[in-house]
């Protein structure tokens, strides 16, 4: 079998790329294989998108309309809702979306992937998923729909394997090409085809011995994140009861230098990474084995929690200052889930919006990011200026975006800031 992406990352020739998805995760990844000068094909559903990427009119933060136009102005940058237009691929990546459904894995975007891809699936090819999801997806559910669609046998026809997706959309620091990018497959030559290529994308690959691995690394690295966040939420709320600075002990905890990683409290978990991932694995585990993941369920339920705690905490402040939460004109700062992106995936904003609606609040919502996300039509959206401060009853500080004047922030009457953004003072609470 002609090995593919051995002979790509020799130099021998360029790759023609499929990239299932063109979103946080795909379209990255399209854009670097462009960079290194691979031939690139950005397949995406919405037709919307493909429009908006044709015209270099970029949606993903990350990637700048200069970075589309270059791509495009390359020649080698298709996007395409065509399925046509995937034939010929030497590898293929899908990164498409894996949410949750009643509290069980919606794995049907995968699968319509593949279905997409097995007609066009030629010997020698590779396909590599980057979707999360819980260990034995690659060999048990996707393998299997590309053998059917191609005729070809995974392993002997095709490789196959699995390499996590570890983007963090605007992270400054740490991108595609510099973060660690694991890989695997399903037998040897399908790992050396999926190293191959992505050693030709990124500057360092680190191998594990079969996908499961590799899907179990994934599920790992933010089921520690999502349970230590959990651990500090839950402190945080009892810190505040028994009249401690949570914010304090944990600046000082910070400063060992062994033994201990920094984690802080929020309103809440959002993205796809922390609401969601998890909970495959809980699920995974329940369904095979009978057991249930504690640590994850209580995480769960202590992450899933913290808009409700935010809303209470505000109640008080409120009540404190002889005002009813019903009929007081909150401001709200914060739709995305984390600083300085318009990614609102699972943001735990949304449910605390929703909360104070149902209370009867006049809100106000302001993210400069967050320009054409959902929201409820009870709310208003506005822009965080000094005015909208002023006229405010009380100010919710859940995202510390860069964009917003925090010296306006710093004179409303009352601020319940959730991300220990300003500087102590009478009229500001921490979370």
């Amino acid at each position: 079998m002609e090995e593919a992406g051995v002979r790509a990352a020799a130099g021998q020739m360029t790759l023609r790329v499929v990239v299932i998805g063109q979103g946080y995760v795909g379209l990255p990844l399209a854009m670097r294989a462009v960079e290194v000068g691979h031939h690139v094909i950005g397949f995406e559903v919405d037709e919307r998108k493909v429009k908006r990427l044709a015209a270099a009119e970029s949606y993903v933060e990350d990637i700048s309309d200069a970075e589309l136009a270059s791509a495009s102005a390359s020649g080698r940058y298709t996007p395409t809702s065509s399925e046509g237009d995937l034939a010929g691929f030497d590898v293929a990546v899908i990164t498409v979306p894996t949410p949750l459904t009643d509290g069980v894995p919606d794995l049907s975007h995968i699968e319509t992937s593949a279905a997409v891809l097995a007609p066009h699936l030629r010997e020698g090819a590779t396909v590599v998923l980057e979707s999360t999801t819980y260990p034995g997806t690659t060999e048990e559910l996707l393998a299997p729909i590309l053998e059917q669609g191609s005729g070809l046998v995974a392993g002997d026809g095709f490789h196959l394997g699995y390499s996590p997706e570890r983007i963090d959309p605007g992270n400054p620091t740490w991108g595609l090409v510099n973060t660690p990018k694991v890989v695997s497959g399903i037998d040897g030559p399908s790992l050396a085809a999926v190293q191959s290529f992505y050693d030709s994308v990124v500057d360092r690959t680190v191998a594990v011995s079969t996908p499961k691995e590799a899907e179990l690394a994934k599920l790992l690295e933010n089921t520690f994140r999502h349970v230590n966040i959990a651990l500090v939420n839950e402190l945080a709320m009892f810190a505040s009861d028994l009249g401690i600075d949570v914010w304090e002990a944990i600046d000082a905890a910070a400063t060992k230098p062994f033994g201990f990683m920094r984690f802080t409290p929020g309103p809440g978990v959002g993205g796809h990474c922390l609401p969601i991932d998890p909970s495959y694995l809980s699920w995974r585990v329940r369904r095979r084995l009978g057991h249930s993941f504690r640590f994850v369920e209580l995480a769960n339920d202590v992450n899933d929690h913290m808009p409700d705690y935010v809303v209470r905490r505000l109640m008080v402040a409120l009540n404190r200052r002889g005002m009813a939460l019903n009929g007081a004109r909150i401001l709200l700062l914060g739709l995305a889930y984390k600083r300085n992106t318009s990614d609102a995936r699972e943001s735990p904003a949304h449910v605390v919006v929703e909360r104070l609606l149902g209370f009867g609040a006049d809100l106000r919502v302001a993210d400069p990011h967050v320009l054409d996300g959902r929201l409820d039509s009870r709310a208003t959206r506005v822009e965080a200026t000094a005015e909208e401060v002023a006229a405010a009853d009380a100010v919710v500080l859940l995202i510390d975006h860069e964009r917003y004047d925090y010296e306006a922030v710093a004179s409303a009457r009352y601020v319940l800031d959730t991300r220990r953004r300003l500087a102590p003072a009478d009229n500001v609470e921490y979370l």
